[in-house]
């Protein structure tokens, strides 16, 4: 079980179980009612849009001749690892959009994206194209924009 578990580590469990029903011939609708399951839960999984609960995991291993609690195993890890992908996520925006020339003054690669916020949001606005701004936008939300748009007026009006 743990070689399958580790080669399928963070891989949603319903193409698991797609690919399972498959090379034992079954399908799925008359398989999920074998389970006393809807046929649309089971097809659901299998898509990828829903997860796996412990009892159905049962009768799973059970059906499939998996050990015990690999289904869920398999949930498990595949939560964990969108939750990985979701924090690394939060903590910069998505780069690949973002210009490096845009920050020619600043070791781009060393940019604390929390701390300095208010200096990349003025940066990208002022000098990013569209896209640049949006992912800024996406990042940092709305709120967090308007914020420093304010202090920037405020500043304005201080020195005029």
């Amino acid at each position: 079980m743990e070689k399958l578990i580790s080669k399928f580590k963070g891989i949603h469990p319903g193409i698991i179980l797609e690919r399972e029903l498959k090379k034992k011939g079954l399908k799925k609708g008359p398989f999920a009612l074998s389970l006393n399951e809807y046929p649309q839960t089971l097809n659901d999984i299998t898509k990828g849009k829903r997860g796996i609960t412990i009892a159905l995991s049962i009768k799973l291993d059970q059906c499939l001749g998996l050990e015990e609690g690999t289904m869920f195993l398999l949930q498990a890890y595949y939560e964990i690892q969108k939750e990985k992908d979701k924090i690394s996520l939060s903590n910069k925006p998505d780069l690949s959009i973002i210009r490096r020339i845009l920050f020619w003054d600043t070791d781009f690669d060393n940019i604390n994206w929390q701390k300095q916020y208010q200096a990349v949001v003025k940066r990208v606005m002022e000098r990013g194209n569209d896209d640049e701004k949006n992912e800024i936008i996406r990042f940092y939300g709305k709120q967090k924009i308007n914020e420093v748009k304010n202090l920037d007026n405020a500043f304005k009006r201080t020195i005029t």
